[in-house]
């Protein structure tokens, strides 16, 4: 019974309480044997009886204990630590004795291949054959992660593999009855593991055979190898104590190794360079491979790099490296990674520049040693180190584009990191040099590619800047080849023409139509367009584009699109209408263009991986063709062409099959609004202004379409505005003689010419290729005033010629047979599997046109279209033949050679 809890009379706790003060007493002296005293439970250490005095004298003496510990506590400060209120153990003591093990990776690595290995046995007892197989293929992961570190393999893998290959064949040996007592899971890990157990056991075989003729000797290599291969010891610095007596531990160490994830030491010297290259290279690729260590492993290594060798080898290496990033968590490459990278790449060009004896090539075919120098003495001549410098450049270049297409263009970012194009550029111009010296031409025309694909869109001043840096980074690589520049060649143009021409003479096909659409698009941005009108005819892409891969259409449609804008700037109006109609007629131009994402009707919806690839073919910000003033050239084209083609023709079917779709549309809709107010937009101009020409109203329809602001971002903007009123006066006196021929007999040329603000040759030479052209039925004359004087002036005489019932039905039913022959024509190319260039009946098309099958096509139904345009009014009945709209008949002054 507790000494606590004592009743009145109790004679057995006078002696229990002796025997224990002796026991205290005499523990005082045996710290690690001391009794700990029990504490009152409950509400027993409330309760007092009235015979209750040696429990009260008891309790003083343990008061007065605590107080004479308190005093030898204030006594010995800093000896002893004061002993715990429940115990009379000393901490301090025991946690000398209790001291922290702290244990290496291996041998970590190792107790779990140990757990692995008992937990199989513990399997192997009771026949689980599921467990065994899952730690089998766990202790198969420990090795593989041990060889990982070029460490060998674990005596304690080659036993169990030994113990279960003897389980197995005790198991084979038993009668087939223990088999089928197995349930079906069970069976199927035995067939399993047995065919595991015997891939592991031919893998090891030597391993195996080695310790089963020898188990000490194998586990004594095995320990000798482990020494070898053990780090330096790191010594940790001595812990910091309040204590100003503590003296401080001699013997620290303040040689540190780095040490990297799982413990493994790097040795950032030359002696161990290319060993520690060559495990930055076997972790690349794998699983929880840590990116941004291996680049920062790569940068030390390239400080204690001194060779042109091991510079080579690190910088290639290091390269590859950057371009490695997360694409989960960014779609492009970190700007900082990206500078690197290309710095990375300069510094190589230039040691490789400086060391004309290494040689960096995709394809080496002689076999070396990685972890030895090479040098010019020990290979006996040039040394080739296996690499790709065009594979980095064009790398370098996507990223660039990618990082465009994914930053805001609105914002200063992007304007900033456009600015690193120069630095890409004259990166890029490095690189060709380099090939150039090396004699590399496959490399030679992809770098050139790239460089012409930064030059060809862009205007004569930004091209200069670029070429002026270029020039100063290539002078500085020393080396005796030259390329072309913009100082050599004079002019923007004579640059581009002598990089495509290099382009012309390769044999890749895709790089020679790319650098023809390049050179065009070129031409064109510099109003050069009947050479760049020519050089399109003569390459035939028009008839063959729909096979190329999308980056090549839409190269192909900004092409084109600039094209039909330079022919805009230089006054050919009916050419850029021609041009720019096809595309306006998918109503997908900005898709087209790649600047801006497919938008599916009817509820449809792309798919992750298609809206993905569309994204990466958008094009970047400063890339783009204005799609405003692109729709206000063809607008303003369209109506300068279409509004006196509808005032020649009565016939509204006539009507519907000859304006271009896009235009009537919008045309249809300005007719069908009740409330027409001030204009707003763009078009809200143009049809207002074709609405004004149709009536006659030149000088509103001049005045509104000189008021769009759009045409300021046009080069020369006067010029062109000027083009434009001239344009819109012709067009206005040509609508006026469609329109009125029908009410007059004669007409005065200078009244015209008063009217129209035209000049009189102008009118009447107007008025001579409509007559020449079958597009008016009249001719030219002079007339006596009525008052009788000598002096005659200049008339147009109209000349009215009915066509008859018979004729009109004719003419009519010829239009339509001829339409029935083109039909066939087409359904039997697509039949053939012909194109519009090799197909039955295109050849002569072709022939005379000399525009393609496409355009030949819409010659021929506009010329079906205008030979009807005199039935009303009277004519000829070829008024208008020539007064096609294909692009094909404006070859050779817009006249086909028939």
């Amino acid at each position: 019974m507790s000494r606590f809890f004592k009743r009145a009379g109790d004679s057995s706790s006078d002696e229990s309480e002796s025997e224990e003060e002796e026991l205290l007493s005499s523990g005082e002296d045996e710290a690690p044997q001391q009794v700990t005293k029990a504490a009152p439970i409950g509400m027993a250490r409330f309760r007092r009886t009235g015979s209750d005095e040696s429990s009260s004298s008891s309790s003083e003496d343990d008061d007065d204990d605590d107080d004479d510990d308190d005093d030898d506590d204030d006594d010995d400060k800093g000896k002893k630590k004061k002993t715990s209120k429940f115990g009379w153990g000393n901490d301090a003591e025991e946690s000398d004795e209790d001291k922290v093990v702290v244990k290496s990776a291996r041998d970590k690595r190792l107790e779990e291949i140990d757990a692995c290995g008992k937990t199989i046995d513990n399997a192997v007892k009771v026949n689980d054959w599921v467990a065994i197989n899952n730690e089998f293929d766990k202790l198969g992961r420990l090795v593989i992660r041990q060889m990982t570190l070029q460490e060998p393999i674990p005596p304690l893998f080659i036993k169990h593999v030994i113990n279960l290959d003897r389980t197995l064949s005790a198991v084979a040996q038993k009668d087939k009855e223990s088999k089928k007592k197995m349930n079906a899971n069970n069976a199927r890990a035995l067939a399993t593991m047995r065919q595991k157990l015997k891939k592991s056991a031919k893998e090891n075989e030597a391993d195996v055979k080695a310790y089963e003729a020898d188990a000490e000797a194998f586990e004594a290599n095995y320990a000798s190898i482990l020494i070898a291969l053990a780090p330096a010891p790191i010594v940790k610095p001595p812990p910091v104590t309040n204590n100003k007596d503590e003296e401080p531990v001699e013997g620290t160490n303040d040689d540190f190794k780095t040490v990297g994830k799982g413990g493994k030491a790097y040795n950032f010297t030359a002696a161990g360079l290319y060993k520690t290259l060559a495990g930055v290279h076997e972790s690349r690729g794998r699983k929880n491979t840590d990116r941004a260590e291996n680049v920062r492993i790569l940068e030390k290594l390239l400080e204690v790099a001194h060779t042109p060798y091991s510079k080579i080898s690190v910088l290639l290496a290091l390269i590859s490296a950057r371009f490695e990033y997360n694409t989960t968590l960014s779609t492009f490459m970190p700007t900082d990674a990206w500078l690197g990278a290309r710095h990375d790449l300069d510094e190589l060009i230039s040691v490789l520049a400086a060391s004309q004896d290494y040689v960096v090539q995709e394809v080496v075919t002689i076999e070396t040693d990685e972890l030895v120098e090479r040098t010019p003495e020990t290979e006996g001549g040039t040394v080739h180190v296996r690499g790709s410098i065009i594979s980095s450049v064009e790398r370098l270049d996507d990223e660039f584009t990618k990082s465009l297409q994914n930053v805001d263009p609105h914002g200063t970012e992007y304007v900033d990191r456009l600015k690193h194009s120069m630095d890409l550029y004259k990166t890029i111009c490095r690189a060709q040099l380099y090939f150039e010296t090396k004699n590399q031409p496959e490399a030679t025309v992809r770098v050139v590619m790239r460089r012409v694909e930064h030059i060809y869109s862009k205007p004569n001043a930004v091209v200069q800047a670029l070429e002026t840096a270029a020039a100063t980074s290539v002078e500085s690589l020393h080396l005796k080849s030259s390329i072309p520049t913009l100082a050599s060649c004079g002019n923007t143009k004579s640059l581009v023409h002598t990089l495509c021409v290099k382009l012309y003479n390769t044999d890749n096909s895709f790089l020679r139509t790319r650098a023809i659409l390049c050179h065009i698009y070129h031409h064109a941005l510099h109003n050069d367009f009947h050479t760049a009108r020519d050089m399109l005819f003569m390459s035939h892409l028009g008839d063959t584009i729909q096979n190329a891969d999308i980056p090549m259409q839409i190269l192909y449609n900004r092409a084109v699109v600039q094209l039909g804008l330079c022919a805009f700037r230089s006054g050919l109006i009916k050419e850029a209408q021609a041009t720019l109609q096809e595309i306006f007629t998918t109503q997908r131009v900005k898709e087209l263009l790649a600047q801006g994402m497919h938008q599916p009707k009817y509820g449809s919806s792309l798919t992750p991986e298609q809206e993905r690839a569309e994204r990466a073919r958008q094009l970047p910000f400063h890339l783009h063709i204005n799609t405003e003033l692109l729709e206000a050239a063809f607008l303003v084209s369209s109506m300068l062409v279409e509004i006196p083609l509808l005032a020649s023709i009565d016939n509204e079917e006539q009507k519907r099959k000859a304006i271009s779709k896009p235009f009537k549309r919008l045309l249809d809709f300005a007719d069908r609004q009740v409330f027409q107010g001030p204009p707003e937009t763009t078009r809200d101009h143009i049809m207002q202004a074709s609405k004004a020409l149709q009536e006659g109203q030149w000088e509103k329809a001049k005045s509104l379409i000189l008021s769009i602001k759009i045409w300021s971002l046009m080069p020369e903007e006067k010029k062109i505005k000027e083009m434009l009123g001239q344009r819109i006066q012709e067009e206005g006196l040509r609508t006026y003689l469609f329109t009125n021929s029908a009410y007059y007999t004669t007409l005065s040329l200078s009244l015209l010419a008063k009217t129209f603000s035209l000049p009189e040759k102008s009118v009447a030479a107007i008025i001579s290729r409509m007559i020449w052209s079958d597009e008016l039925s009249a001719s030219l004359d002079y007339m006596a005033p009525p008052d009788g004087s000598a002096t005659k002036f200049p008339v147009v005489v109209f000349h009215r010629v009915e066509l008859t019932r018979m004729q009109q039905l004719a003419q009519t039913l010829a239009d339509k047979a001829n339409t029935m022959v083109e039909n066939n024509e087409k359904t039997l190319d697509q039949k053939l599997g012909g194109s519009g260039a090799g197909g039955w009946g295109e050849g002569e098309r072709q022939g005379k046109g000399g525009g393609g099958g496409a355009e030949g096509g819409d010659a021929k139904r506009s010329e079906r279209t205008s030979r009807g345009r005199g039935r009303g009014r009277g004519g000829l009945t070829q008024r208008g033949a020539r007064f096609a709209q294909g692009l094909g008949n404006r070859m050779d002054g817009g006249r086909r050679n028939q």
